[in-house]
């Protein structure tokens, strides 16, 4: 306020910091899918079965943001702060087939260099399934030599996890910055933009647990619903505290063998699926992007808003369980569709309680995705499952 518009260097701080991080969220997300091919070990069935649920979820979520975003506009409530640039091509009609194409790397460097989430995606799986047929092929001859390069893959990961979490504990700086530019040339206005964002996302999440989830325990679980909450409860509270469905996993264990859910379920849906159980920060991705595109007057597309919505999948799956992972992931959602990254800061403003919720909603995911798997079992895998893990 003192400063004025002579503060609008103050947003370039933040602008460097965020796009230090989305730098580095590619490699992070390429290493993350190729680690999770290498190392998890799944049933066929169960496979499906987790990928059923958690589709379905995902896709209802998605739909929830999408919907209250098109339906409500919340971000025409907001003057964003000048966007240093906004692509030509945004607003305007996808043509299906060269859109496909593009995505096809021609190179296996150049999606990095651009930044090609999708095409990255694609790399990913086709290097993460060849890894792994190698290494059943080396399993079934009873060779080791393929531990050096698991161990290798898993090493690297984790040190992009651990750069990239260097830059997150700056991410307040970035914050400071941004809103002190935003004030200084717009004063206190934005702040009603953002407190209808809160607001729409907050309410799209609750829509989310309170139908979706229960109806799913009510009618398919057939779990009474004081059962299900009472069990979730101290993993609630702990997610609720710790900001994190990842640093809530004991607890959610824990949660879970009180309910009598068979340790084999737990463990499939809390810890393999944990990169799936993310309807939360779906919804509320679907729902950021679309209010940046509306503060700036962006008109997407169905086809457009669709491929926000997939990138909003495959970002997930990618860098769950990393500190800040909505943000990381977010960056990449934006750039999918070019949308600016310049107002990314201001949002985060509201994201010390929108944290909080999303990580509750993905813990109560993980423990809704581990009764149905139950739940599903025929008797005969109950009774295996029960003989392999002295559980009931």
């Amino acid at each position: 306020m003192v400063f004025g518009k002579q503060a609008a260097p103050l947003g370039e701080i933040g602008s460097v910091i965020i796009a230090i991080i989305k730098s580095m969220a590619a490699p992070l997300l390429f290493l993350g899918v190729v680690e999770a091919f290498v190392t998890t070990d799944i049933r066929m069935k169960d496979g499906f079965r987790l990928l059923a649920i958690n589709g379905t979820n995902a896709a209802i979520a998605l739909a929830i943001g999408l919907g209250i975003s098109n339906v409500f506009r919340p971000g025409e409530s907001l003057v964003p702060p000048p966007a240093a640039t906004i692509p030509t091509g945004i607003g305007q009609k996808l043509d299906f087939a060269a859109t496909f194409k593009g995505y096809i790397p021609t190179n296996l460097f150049r999606p990095f260099v651009d930044d090609a989430m999708i095409s990255i995606i694609i790399v990913a799986l086709i290097s993460g399934i060849a890894l792994r047929t190698v290494k059943n092929e080396q399993k079934a001859a009873g060779q080791a030599g393929f531990a050096t390069i698991e161990a290798g893959i898993h090493t690297l990961y984790r040190a992009v996890q651990v750069a990239i979490g260097w830059m997150v504990k700056l991410v307040p700086l970035a914050v400071f910055s941004v809103v002190a530019k935003t004030i200084g040339q717009q004063g206190f206005a934005p702040a009603r933009g953002m407190a209808i964002y809160l607001a729409a996302a907050i309410g799209g999440i609750l829509l989310h647990v309170l139908v979706v989830y229960q109806s799913w325990i009510v009618f398919v679980a057939r779990m009474p619903l004081r059962v299900f909450w009472g069990g979730c409860r101290d993993a609630l509270a702990y997610a609720i505290g710790a900001s994190s469905s990842l640093a809530t996993l004991p607890v959610t264990l824990r949660c879970l063998e009180k309910m009598k859910i068979s340790r084999e379920s737990s463990m499939l849906a809390a810890c393999v699926g944990t990169n799936l159980n993310n309807d939360s920060i779906l919804l509320y991705e679907a729902m950021a992007a679309l209010f940046v595109a509306q503060a700036y007057g962006i008109d997407l597309s169905i086809a457009q808003q669709l491929a926000v919505g997939g990138a909003c999948v495959v970002a997930g799956i990618g860098i769950s369980g990393v500190p800040d992972a909505g943000l990381i992931s977010l960056s990449l959602v934006m750039g999918t569709v070019g949308l600016p990254l310049e107002i990314l800061p201001l949002l985060l403003t509201v994201d010390w309680l929108l944290s909080r919720i999303r990580a509750a909603s993905n813990v109560t995911c993980d423990i809704l995705v581990a009764v149905l798997l139950d739940r599903f079992k025929s008797p005969r895998e109950a009774a295996i499952s029960a003989a392999e893990h002295g559980t009931h």
